[in-house]
């Protein structure tokens, strides 16, 4: 294969004239970082909401946690992306639809809206199976302290229920950073779409997407042991 090798070429000024190649690969980091993180948020806090809905007696609430994860996980996140970027402004009021258009940043917040709703599907999933995979006793007991159904869940069912999804959360949460690369297809700047800038600019594909795996593998390294040092931390004693 003819192919010119150069790994000096994240040093060398990018066409953007904002810094290096390295530098640029870098703020497409940041963006990913930035972007998981505030859909992650998202996806926690409404995930653990449906996953409630979902181990509640009422059959209303569990049809709306039923509703929301079969909408969002059986629809692609692609389609997804595409339908918060693109169709949603132009079926809101004109007004909204102009708002969201002329957003700062519009790729951004779009990325973390679509990836949050997307991923709270699957948390509410790991949430469920976390407080039906308790003994059954633990609610009865709240119910015997007197306790409030908002009150058992609050303070007896899902601490516990956390502690156990933990490493399938982890792992969610490294699938919710990976997806940001799907972001790219609506413009938001992050390390896939800045590998693509540096490949395209350059013509050296292969670095480029070299930079952008282990830059990748970096922060999921670093997401792992973190994940395993709260594990180890919040286990219930003699659990282990």
């Amino acid at each position: 294969m003819n192919y010119n090798w150069n790994w000096g070429i994240f040093f060398d000024l990018s066409p953007e004239g904002t810094g290096t190649y390295a530098d640029m690969l870098l703020s497409g980091l940041v963006w990913t970082i930035v972007t998981a993180l505030c859909a992650w948020v998202i996806a926690f806090a409404i995930g653990s909401v449906i996953g409630v809905l979902r181990t509640l007696p009422s059959r209303a609430a569990q049809a709306i946690g039923n509703g929301y994860v079969e909408l969002f996980r059986n629809i692609p996140l692609l389609v997804q992306m595409f339908l918060w970027f693109f169709v949603l402004p132009e079926v809101l009021p004109q007004a909204w639809g102009t708002w969201l258009k002329q957003l700062p940043d519009a790729p951004f917040y779009t990325a973390v809206v679509c990836l949050g709703f997307f991923t709270a599907s699957r948390v509410a999933e790991q949430v469920r199976a976390g407080i039906q995979a308790l003994p059954r006793g633990q609610r009865m007991a709240g119910t015997a302290l007197g306790l409030t159904t908002a009150q058992t869940y609050r303070y007896v069912l899902l601490p516990n229920a956390y502690r156990i999804i933990l490493p399938p959360l982890t792992s969610e949460f490294l699938n919710n950073l990976k997806n940001t690369s799907v972001a790219l297809t609506i413009g938001l700047l992050e390390l896939t779409a800045r590998a693509r800038s540096m490949q395209e600019f350059s013509f050296q594909v292969f670095e480029a997407f070299t930079a952008a795996t282990i830059l990748y593998i970096i922060i999921n390294l670093v997401v792992v042991t973190a994940a395993g040092f709260l594990e180890r931390k919040v286990a219930i004693p003699g659990s282990r």
